[in-house]
């Protein structure tokens, strides 16, 4: 490449970047200051064929089906051998094959296919392509019925604070990871991307990661790339068609056979009248808290937050006016947020003050993004907020059966996994005072 060109791409990428900051007002642009960042570690595809699948990720389809997604360098087919056993790939199914483009980047070919009918709680072995790949993965199903684990966390990104999360969430035994929003903080730089495909892919691999967008997701560039959340939809295709929802930013699924999962969309419409509105009013509706006690919301933006970080969002502020009312009445469990590097917990919480019938609040974007951690807190601390600390970590919530959970939070400052904060919940459906 001539150093016309080099000068070229470099000025498109100081424009992109430029572009990026405009575009997140008040992310980059914020009141408080960041520790000094850890580098972001760029993962390579190490394997000598260069059409090798890689970024293998699964997600949960239904209740009994999973879809594997990963990426190869050139076409080829979209099919996955499976089976109980690694030398037992008896079952097989084909699915889909997309490319999508980002200015001068090209992405390699996304394959996804579903799989199933799947038994639960089992063990899976599967290998993707045809001829297929000598390499055999593994993956192991939810359970049908409570107990479940979930590990969470939130603005991963890719640095050694990552790559510490993510050993920890390993070693944690978990049954399905669920992510609010910030995943590889690739902002337009399209091979960071993959990058992270392969960072995660030994984890993301073997258990369903349920994620939901960012504002780092977002990647619009006005005038020159218009379209918002293009390799979002493209590389992490969640099951959205099965919720009725008509947006892969937004959507609900059942697991256990005791919880309902919503994800929700803090960086498209969420005003009432909107499509994500209407569509979150048409799904609570439907949870029959009898069959489903539990229900758990994810997104990206919080709504309680007494960081100094991202205060008067209108992702936060907006959505929290338009929808809080919503979450309240069909008595929300719990809400996951990320956004703010650091974590915190609120007590059952609504329209600002402590409500017995109310969802606890939890603040968990401390998965270990470049950006460093939100250190500044507004004092004096809020009566409504019970713990805050800001130190990179993930949590474990065990939910034990139908009435009762355990939540904890383990901070990684110092790259082991120490528990910080703790506490048992209870689902309002089983709280007679907070029968409607």
């Amino acid at each position: 490449m001539g150093m016309v060109m080099q000068m070229r791409l470099l000025l498109l990428v100081v424009v992109l970047f430029i572009g990026v900051v405009l575009e997140f007002n008040g992310v980059v642009c914020s009141s408080y200051t960041r520790p000094p960042v850890r580098k972001t570690i760029f993962v390579p595809h190490d394997d000598d064929d260069s059409n090798s699948p890689e970024q293998v990720h699964i997600s949960q389809v239904g209740q009994d089906k999973m879809r594997i997604s990963w990426i190869t360098s050139s076409p080829s087919p979209a099919k996955v051998e499976y089976g109980p056993s690694p030398s037992a790939n008896a079952l097989s199914s084909t699915g889909t094959t997309s490319s999508y483009r980002y200015l001068l980047y090209e992405s390699g070919e996304i394959h996804d296919v579903v799989i199933g009918p799947l038994q639960p709680n089992t063990v899976y072995y599967y290998r993707l392509g045809d001829p297929p790949s000598s390499k055999v993965y593994q993956l192991k199903t939810p359970p049908s019925q409570l107990p479940i684990k979930f590990a969470i966390a939130g603005d991963l990104g890719q640095t050694d604070w990552t790559k510490s999360t993510l050993e920890h969430v390993a070693k944690s035994n978990y049954d399905m990871l669920l992510l609010p929003g910030d995943l590889a903080y690739a902002d337009t730089i399209q091979n960071l991307w993959d990058s992270y495909g392969r960072l995660v892919e030994p984890l993301a691999s073997q258990r369903p990661w349920m994620v939901t967008q960012g504002n780092h997701e977002v990647e619009k560039i006005p005038v020159v790339h218009s379209s918002k959340f293009t390799a979002f939809n493209a590389r992490w295709r969640m099951p959205f068609e099965e919720s009725a929802s008509d947006s892969n930013l937004y959507y609900s699924f059942d697991v256990a056979g005791g919880v309902h999962v919503i994800m929700l969309g803090s960086y498209t419409d969420f005003e009432a009248g909107s499509s994500q509105y209407q569509w979150l009013q048409g799904d609570l509706k439907k949870v029959d808290r009898e069959k489903t006690p539990w229900v758990v919301v994810l997104i990206h933006a919080p709504w309680y937050n007494s960081n100094e970080a991202h205060q008067g969002e209108k992702e936060s502020d907006d959505m929290k006016a338009a929808m809080e009312d919503l979450l309240y009445q069909a008595r929300v469990d719990v809400v996951f947020a990320g956004h703010v590097h650091a974590y915190e917990r609120f007590t059952r919480v609504y329209k600002d003050k402590a409500d017995n019938c109310g969802p606890v609040h939890i603040t968990i974007g401390d998965g270990g993004n470049r950006e460093g951690l939100a250190t500044n807190y507004i004092d004096p601390k809020p009566d409504i907020s019970l713990f805050r600390e800001a130190s990179f970590g993930h949590g474990t919530l065990d939910m034990f059966n139908s009435s009762h959970a355990l939540w904890s939070w383990h901070k990684n400052d110092n790259d082991e996994a120490v528990l910080s904060d703790s506490a048992w919940l209870t689902t309002l459906s089983s709280n007679p005072a907070c029968k409607s």
